[in-house]
């Protein structure tokens, strides 16, 4: 078996001093005295040193005192007997009194320790609840600063890329405004090559009716002078026909 850690006598000795400094010994204060210990031990021991304490107290003076003994020396052989019994009588029942008066406190002493037991179950089943709380809310804060860290760390890494997005977006901006400016260049260039080749065709159209007019009227005189000429041709055949 374990030996006590601390012995009866220290366990005594300091609830004795608590109580000399005029506080009330309780279990609490009695094992921060001590320095430790079991909570039940040092219950048990100061509790039986309490109650031993208070027999020792109620325990009556067996002899009679002086003055009365002197009274009855005083008196005739007869009364002094019955004086004595009387005595003796009354002796045995404050004795007896006192023995039940011992076995009361004793009684409540032991109703009072075990509520005290219990009492100081329900703390330390609330102690280990607090305990096991504070451990879990312990652990609970522990994943939620790794939780921060994490979020932290990707924050600044989200903050790293939107920047770096802005910039490629400022650049792109840039890049689509000269674009942009590039191909409205280009579109005024189309449009003033398509106003030159519509300018071309309306001119190339133009030449081309003035060569068909032309042709037209060519073809017109040309037809004129083929009639002309087979007049002619009709004329002088017919001159020769008659010289002959």
């Amino acid at each position: 078996m374990r030996p006590a850690e601390y012995t009866n006598e220290a366990i005594i000795a300091a609830g004795e001093a608590i109580e000399a400094s005029g506080s009330k010994v309780t279990i609490f204060a009695l094992r921060t005295k001590v320095g430790g210990g079991n909570v039940q031990r040092l219950r048990q021991v100061w509790e039986d040193h309490v109650a031993s304490k208070r027999i020792a107290e109620a325990e009556p003076v067996a002899e009679l005192p002086v003055e009365v003994a002197e009274t009855v020396a005083q008196v005739t052989e007869a009364l002094s007997r019955r004086v004595s019994e009387l005595a003796i009588d009354l002796n045995d029942r404050a004795v007896k009194a006192a023995e039940r008066r011992v076995k009361e406190v004793i009684r409540a002493a032991d109703a009072q320790r075990a509520q005290a037991e219990l009492e100081l179950a329900d703390a330390a089943q609330t102690v280990d609840d607090l305990e096991a709380s504070l451990e879990q809310m312990s652990g609970e804060r522990d994943t939620l600063k790794a939780q921060l860290t994490e979020k932290q760390v990707e924050s600044q890494r989200q903050a790293v890329e939107l920047a770096q997005l802005r910039e490629r977006l400022v650049a792109a901006e840039g890049s689509l405004q000269e674009y942009r400016r590039e191909v409205e260049r280009e579109v005024r260039r189309s449009a003033e090559r398509v106003s030159a080749a519509e300018k071309v065709r309306d001119e190339s159209e133009k030449e081309a009716r003035t060569a068909r007019e032309t042709m037209a009227r060519l073809t017109g005189q040309v037809e004129v002078l083929q009639a002309q000429n087979a007049h002619l041709l009709e004329s002088f055949g017919s001159k020769t026909v008659v010289k002959a």
